[in-house]
C-alpha cells in the first residue's frame, strides 16, 4: 500500500471537485473501467503529491500539463516528483492539456499500450 499525506485530503477531494476541462475530458474517456477494464483514480494522493490520474494495477501516473508545467521552476519539480514516482515502481505518462483536446483519442490509445 502506498504512503500518503494525510493533511492532503481535503484539497485533493477539492481538485476532484473542481477539474480543468482537460482532466474533465479525459475522465470522462477512462472512468468506470473504460479502457481495459482498468480502475483509474483521479486527484490520487501518493506520498506528498496529488496526481491527477493513477492506475493501481498497472503502476501508472497519468499527469495532464497545463502552462504552468512548462516553466522552469515547473519543468523541475516535475522532475523531481517523476524521480519519486519512479523509484515506488510508479510509471508517469505526461500529456498536454493540448493534446487531449487536439486528440484525445490518441492519448487513450497511448495509455491502451502502457497498461
Amino acid at each position: 500500500m502506498l504512503q500518503y499525506n494525510k493533511n492532503l485530503k481535503q484539497y485533493s477531494r477539492e481538485l476532484r471537485k473542481n477539474m480543468t476541462d482537460a482532466e474533465k475530458f479525459l475522465w470522462s474517456m477512462i472512468r468506470s473501467k473504460q479502457l481495459k477494464g482498468y480502475q483509474f483514480y483521479r486527484q490520487k494522493i501518493i506520498g506528498n503529491y496529488i496526481v491527477d490520474f493513477y492506475c493501481s494495477k498497472a503502476r501508472l501516473v497519468i499527469e495532464l500539463d497545463g502552462g504552468q508545467h512548462y516553466s522552469a521552476i515547473g519543468k523541475d519539480k516535475d522532475k523531481i516528483r517523476d524521480a519519486y514516482l519512479s523509484n515506488l515502481g510508479i510509471r508517469v505518462a505526461r500529456f498536454s492539456d493540448r493534446d487531449i483536446f487536439e486528440n484525445g483519442a490518441g492519448v487513450v490509445e497511448k495509455m491502451w499500450g502502457m497498461l
